[in-house]
């Protein structure tokens, strides 16, 4: 190993070293991941959406502590294509299931054969058609979790008789959306994994080398199950965390394998001796990548900021996944490297053309054609990009938010059928309720004063008195409707703003239509935050990394661009419906905040991912030769197939996501995988490389006070100077301390 060697060429030469410790540590490892992170899927949490710390939850928390829980959490539908409810026959089969409901799951239900039951309340309870009816059902569990964990029983009972039977309601619906986002992400990591290591084998044009990085891949999904179980221990995890984190974890593993594998076969190509070409490869490769990781990973913090458990699991989890990856591709696949060596080119395929990570001829091929193009009319190519990502932003601006609910769920699921059912066949309707606890001991002329005027809100259907306590009043304002409808958003604010009973000390408002409101300002209030961070944070990274102070503002503001074209498709597609038809879906009309704050935080990881691949190769050639536009022209043409190529496989991971029968999943996945595809194309091999060629050496101006920081605290490669092409002359060992005055 030569005298001088950076922090990550020695990384490569510890790896090589003890490369049969390496494997060994990693076969026990996926052994104990196999037995024991398998069982994530039992200790995660289904809930989370809600933020702890606002006034609706607050409202639930102290109706439920002071007078115990009450709400409606099954809505059951019987029906009979032969028989009428009032048909002797049907009637017994409701009193049989209700007599062998099980109480220690089931607190309360109402049927309507009950005898105390009122004729208008009797009527309500049946479908106008006389051939359904429904039992609103409160289960027995104390807290939102235990009552999800209790529904496969209840279920197991109310389905056991001979009538058909529905399940609706606000826990059917997250059992039914937590159940079939578990099962989608293992069809589509099967999906994947085939699809991957065959869009692998074609990129290197071997098994062999196509193998490794999915070895990677594989070794990211047992890892980062493994991680979050263990999480899950110290901190709620979602299991939205699982799908998100998992697939996102698969996808940069593989890309950072691929990047990894590239420059040691160039290596190879070299003449250089294994050894030497695994440590050059960690040296060069494997300094981007753990930047890379390191940038995603400031991404994902940027989700703890915000109160919602689901957001900061997938934060955590995100973390960790990433922090896994990346010693995965530092210390596992070095190791993997060193013992295959030249062995990566066996197996070779005869596919026609050459592979993304041949030998580079810098006057043919695409990359070169189109860099050529780039830097001739770079003003060009810079304004018709942006003129395309700016009228994809547009779409920005018609953001209509609203939650999530049973229209989330495919069209076919039970869940659905069974909420939706209340809508359309019963005379009640589709009716929600805000839930008001007034604090205090005002008088019942005052209370009854305080129902009068909320039932005279727009909007209230019925308003009523539901329980009452030692110093609390429980207090039901019902409105037809979905949550998110404006009008019914409008209802929550008017009760909020309308004055308590004279006597109260504190009103407090919640309920689902409440809840949406708060989540909403909590994304409002936390985004600024979140955004100064990321930013900052990423601008601090990319000067440690580039010695530039130009660079990371441009790949900032590329980034952002970037991200509101990717939304603005986003929105048009998914909220709009114009994706609808080739997705397979039912639009909404409006889309959940907390899915499009997803996709800004990890797309601004993953835009800034792809440009410190580029920027490092185009650093890596400037500070060889000191020419702005050649270096510019050599950094596209030796990674953009490489990043096309990362990009096109983390985006078939993504996509993979988007087949879920899940709408959030299908938001998610196809809207990262727009944000991917558009940053890796026309941002990174248009707009990068033209905004350099216009900038010239002002890319590199670093003023002098941060020149001495940057030397003491910045990260460079190694000084390997064996087998390198000779540098110029006049070639600058550092970027220039201020840019010439005719750049």
């Amino acid at each position: 190993m030569p005298a001088r060697t950076g922090l990550f060429g020695r990384i490569g030469h510890g790896a090589h070293r003890g490369r049969w410790w390496v494997l060994a540590l990693t076969g026990l490892f996926t052994a104990f991941s196999l037995v024991w992170g398998l069982g994530v899927f039992s200790d995660v949490s289904d809930s989370g959406f809600e933020d702890p710390g606002s006034e609706s939850t607050r409202a639930m928390d102290v109706l439920q502590d002071e007078l115990g829980h009450a709400d409606i959490d099954v809505i059951a539908v019987f029906r009979s294509d032969e028989m009428e409810v009032d048909n002797p026959s049907f009637a017994a089969a409701m009193e049989r299931m209700a007599d062998d409901l099980p109480e220690d799951v089931i607190a309360d239900y109402d049927i309507y054969l009950d005898e105390d039951l009122s004729e208008i309340e009797r009527g309500m309870l049946v479908a106008e058609d006389m051939q359904a009816t429904y039992m609103p059902i409160t289960l027995t569990g104390e807290t939102h979790q235990e009552r999800l964990d209790q529904f496969e029983d209840a279920a197991a009972a109310l389905e056991a008789g001979p009538l058909e039977t529905e399940l609706g309601g606000p826990i059917a619906v997250e059992h039914e959306l937590s159940h079939t986002a578990e099962t989608d992400i293992v069809r589509a990591e099967l999906i994947t994994l085939p699809l991957l290591l065959l869009l692998l084998v074609i990129i290197f044009g071997g098994l062999v080398a196509g193998l490794v990085p999915l070895a990677v891949g594989g070794l990211a999904i047992l890892g980062s199950l493994t991680v979050l179980r263990a999480l899950t221990h110290v901190t709620e995890v979602s299991v939205f965390a699982i799908n998100v984190a998992t697939l996102l974890g698969l996808g940069l593993a593989i890309d950072y394998g691929l990047f990894m594998v590239s420059r040691f076969r160039e290596e190879l190509n070299k003449g250089r001796a294994v050894p030497d070409a695994v440590r050059r490869t960690v040296d060069t490769a494997g300094r981007t990548v753990a930047f890379s990781g390191i940038t995603v990973g400031i991404a994902f913090a940027g989700l703890l900021f915000f109160p919602q458990p689901i957001l900061q699991s997938i934060g955590w989890g995100g973390i960790a996944v990433v922090a896994f990856d990346l010693v995965a591709a530092l210390v596992f696949l070095p190791a993997l490297m060193s013992v295959v060596g030249h062995r990566i080119d066996r197996l070779k395929l005869p596919l026609p053309g050459r592979t993304v990570t041949g030998k580079i001829d810098e006057s043919t091929g695409t990359w070169a054609r189109l860099a050529r193009t780039v830097m001739r009319g770079p003003a060009v190519s810079l304004v018709a990009v942006a003129c395309v990502l700016i009228t994809f932003s547009a779409g920005l601006f018609s953001a209509d938010l609203g939650s999530t609910d049973q229209r989330y769920l495919p069209a076919d699921a039970e869940a659905r059928a069974g909420t939706e059912a209340m809508g359309e066949e019963f005379p009640a309707g589709q009716v929600g309720r805000v839930e008001v606890a007034v604090l205090g001991e005002p008088s019942e002329e005052a209370v009854e004063d305080y129902v009068e005027r909320l039932d005279d809100l727009p909007a209230a259907v019925r308003t009523q008195v539901e329980r009452t306590g030692e110093g609390i009043t429980h207090v039901e304002v019902a409105y037809q409707g979905h949550t998110d409808d404006p009008e019914i958003s409008a209802l929550v604010e008017d009760v909020r703003a309308e004055p308590g009973p004279e006597g109260a000390d504190e009103v407090l408002v919640g309920g689902v239509a409440a809840q949406q409101l708060d989540n909403l300002d909590a994304i409002v209030d936390n985004a600024p935050v979140t955004v100064a961070f990321m930013v900052g944070a990423t601008l601090v990274l990319l000067f440690l990394a580039f010695g530039s102070v130009v660079l990371p503002i441009k790949a900032v503001l590329m980034g952002a661009l970037s991200l509101g074209a990717s939304l603005g498709v986003v929105i048009w597609g998914f909220q709009d419906g114009h994706f609808a038809g080739i997705l397979g879906f039912d639009a909404v009309g409006t889309i959940d905040p907390t899915y499009l704050v997803l996709i800004t935080i990890v797309s601004f990881g993953l835009a800034m991912d792809y440009e410190l691949f580029l920027l490092s190769r185009v650093r890596e050639e400037y500070l060889r030769s000191g020419d702005n536009a050649r270096s510019v022209q050599l950094g596209l043409q030796r990674t953009g197939g490489i990043i096309t190529s990362a990009a096109i496989l983390l985006g078939v991971v993504l996509l993979a996501m988007g087949t879920s029968g899940l709408l959030f999943l299908k938001i998610i996945g196809v809207g990262l995988a727009l944000a991917v595809l558009v940053d890796a194309t026309l941002v990174r091999a248009v707009m990068v490389p033209a905004t350099m060629r216009l900038l010239g050496d002002w890319n590199w101006w670093l003023p002098r006070p941060l020149r001495w920081l940057h030397d003491r605290v910045g990260i460079s490669e190694g000084s390997d100077d064996e087998d390198e092409e000779p540098a110029r002359p006049d070639a600058p060992t550092q970027a220039p301390e201020k840019a010439p005055a005719n750049a």
